[in-house]
């Protein structure tokens, strides 16, 4: 990976966005709900060319922008099918439990992890583990909108503990950055 980019949707949820770069001219987005204007700029700077975006899940203030940033860039958008289908999103791929996608030089393993919505997702790309609204500073995403699920967040966070390696950096859709020791030891909702 080249660089690496945090934006902000709008308010009041000022959700986190992200662009990576690779080394090849290629760049992957996160959540787009940044102005469209951040994400020309970051591609110009950066010489690169957006190679696919991905979503954590559909709600909308993680897609804000999607539909602008794929008919600009015609990337195509790779999410789970069951929030294409809650939040009549359009997506070109579905993330199977387990994946890993190569783009560019970033592998991008996919954990299914149900709860905030059926189709959430956290994605570990090298030492980053981009969240969405699964797992939060100290805390966890809801589980009261539609589609939500208590025990299937319960089941979602003990397959973190299990499957996330490591110390990866926590990046979620909201609020401040972490990481997953700190998670480990202070969450309430991961003891």
């Amino acid at each position: 990976m080249k660089g690496f980019y945090h934006l902000h949707g709008a308010p009041p949820y000022y959700t986190n966005c992200f662009v990576l770069t690779g080394e090849k001219g290629g760049a992957v987005a996160i959540d787009p709900s940044a102005p469209m204007t951040q994400y020309r700029e970051i591609l110009k700077k950066e010489n690169a060319a957006l190679r696919a975006i991905l979503l954590t899940h559909g709600h909308w203030d993680h897609v804000d922008t999607l539909e602008a940033l794929r008919r600009e860039t015609g990337a195509p958008v790779y999410m789970a099918a069951e929030d294409a289908a809650l939040f009549g999103l359009k997506a070109q791929q579905y993330f199977a439990d387990g994946e890993t996608l190569e783009i560019d030089d970033m592998k991008f393993h996919i954990i299914k992890t149900p709860g905030h919505t059926p189709g959430s997702v956290c994605i570990l790309c090298e030492n980053m583990l981009f969240s969405g609204d699964t797992l939060f500073d100290g805390d966890i995403g809801r589980t009261d909108l539609e589609g939500g699920d208590p025990a299937a967040m319960a089941l979602s966070l003990k397959k973190l503990l299990r499957e996330v390696p490591g110390n990866p950096k926590v990046l979620p859709g909201h609020e401040s950055f972490s990481d997953m020791e700190t998670q480990r030891r202070y969450n309430p909702y991961l003891r």
